[in-house]
């Protein structure tokens, strides 16, 4: 097997980790069917080749549905994009950016902590150097989040 070759074992893996990244090896070894070293290995050689970069805290879903959340979709002034993707990544409130294809540059995923910051926020994002104009949608309700 080569380096970033991943197999439906490391599928598997990975997703039981996605379910729970805090699983002890002899809990994911049991589910798998296979030995702790079988997976012991398989972990380590996901994380040298960079195919698990982190493992990451997951909000209770308490804490989340106390959370306002929106997508922020962004158009920038061309050559601008790297200047306002580093100004983004400074504030709090932006947890994911992503360019897309489409009538917009970007869509920033944002949480804040009730409407006026989260006006605030957007506000805040529309005012950096470099944004045209921005297009906000609230998250209502999510259906499922693997």
């Amino acid at each position: 097997m080569g380096e970033t070759t991943m197999d439906d074992l490391d599928q598997h893996l990975l997703a039981r980790l996605r379910d729970n990244a805090r699983a002890p090896v002899a809990e994911l070894a049991r589910a798998l069917g296979l030995s702790r070293t079988t997976i012991q290995s398989r972990l380590a050689r996901l994380e040298r080749t960079g195919v698990i970069a982190g493992y990451a805290v997951r909000l209770s879903q308490a804490r989340e549905a106390a959370l306002i959340h929106a997508f922020v979709m962004l158009t920038v002034e061309p050559k601008q994009a790297s200047a306002v993707t580093a100004a983004l990544k400074r504030l709090s409130g932006v947890r994911r950016l992503q360019s897309v294809s489409g009538p917009f540059d970007m869509i920033a995923t944002v949480e804040a902590a009730n409407v006026s910051e989260m006006d605030g926020l957007i506000d805040e994002i529309g005012a950096l150097k470099g944004v045209e104009r921005t297009n906000s949608s609230l998250v209502l309700a999510t259906k499922f989040d693997r």
